[in-house]
């Protein structure tokens, strides 16, 4: 039997995504944004407040990027999640990570994080309801030390970092438990 618990967002797991843009001054920003998924072959949606010092400069330059977090970047994955660039402006430089300029789109890339995508800024919807950034996604790119043989990223090797809305936790993804596309296949001829 289900015990009710509320209005609680029941969505597991979550993405722990790494968004970066320059700032006026070409200083690097990064937040973390769990909040956000794909809703195209090309395109990325961010459910982020518009308050952000990272979403102000990305809509300002009209580019960011959007990074894949793992286990060995935790630690400062997390602190771009609890600090502010608005109230700490040294925000990137206390993590002595290091970014390099998009070779695609006018955003920074952290080197730390091993999968990125280079985007620019598509469209911004403002309902009642919702602030979202709709990035087109110009390029991905990734450490080869992800990737499988086929030159696919391989989840199992990537050890991406999935939030945990119910406890806030970390979680890192990887067991194959199915092939998509195929695993209900014997549904199809009942």
């Amino acid at each position: 039997m289900k015990k009710d618990l509320g209005a609680v967002p029941a969505v597991y797991p979550m993405p722990v995504l790494m968004v970066a843009a320059y700032g006026e001054d070409e200083k690097v920003n990064v937040m973390n944004a769990a909040w956000g998924m794909i809703c195209g072959m090309d395109k990325i949606a961010l459910f982020i407040d518009e308050e952000h010092k990272t979403t102000q400069n990305l809509l300002k330059k009209k580019a960011f990027t959007v990074s894949l977090a793992d286990k060995a970047h935790m630690d400062a994955a997390d602190f771009f999640g609890i600090a502010s660039g608005n109230t700490m402006p040294d925000k990137f430089e206390r993590t002595g990570y290091k970014a390099v300029k998009s070779g695609f789109v006018d955003a920074p890339i952290v080197e730390e994080f091993p999968v990125v995508m280079e985007c620019e800024l598509a469209e911004v919807v403002k309902t009642e309801n919702m602030y979202c950034i709709v990035g087109k996604i110009v390029n991905t790119a990734a450490e080869e030390a992800v990737l499988s043989e086929n030159g696919k990223v391989d989840p199992q090797k990537l050890n991406a970092l999935i939030f945990d809305q119910f406890q806030s936790g970390y979680y890192v993804s990887g067991e194959q438990v199915g092939k998509a596309w195929n695993a209900g296949k014997a549904l199809m001829n009942k």
